[in-house]
């Protein structure tokens, strides 16, 4: 797991262009799944294109910060380990 929010980025800049899953937390006892795409990465930010089977919305953006304080989970398709 990244320890900083540089790291975050650093090792989401060498992703760019795959598949992911975002776990978030969306309320008490409740998680919500989204599939996508990770489009860019911003110096706050990154942009996730949503899968458009499952979703109403194209686009959605997290931040670092999220990553960080484990407020969502990152899974990328082609690794094991999550961050």
């Amino acid at each position: 797991m990244p320890i900083n929010i540089q790291s975050i980025k650093q090792k989401l800049d060498a992703h760019l262009g795959q598949e992911l899953t975002i776990v978030a937390q969306a309320g008490r006892k409740k998680v919500t799944r989204r599939r996508g795409v990770l489009k860019n990465t911003f110096p706050a930010v990154f942009v996730v294109a949503l899968d458009q089977d499952s979703n109403n919305f194209e686009h959605a953006s997290y931040s670092y910060t999220d990553v960080l304080t484990k407020n969502i989970l990152v899974e990328f398709d082609d690794e094991a380990d999550a961050e």
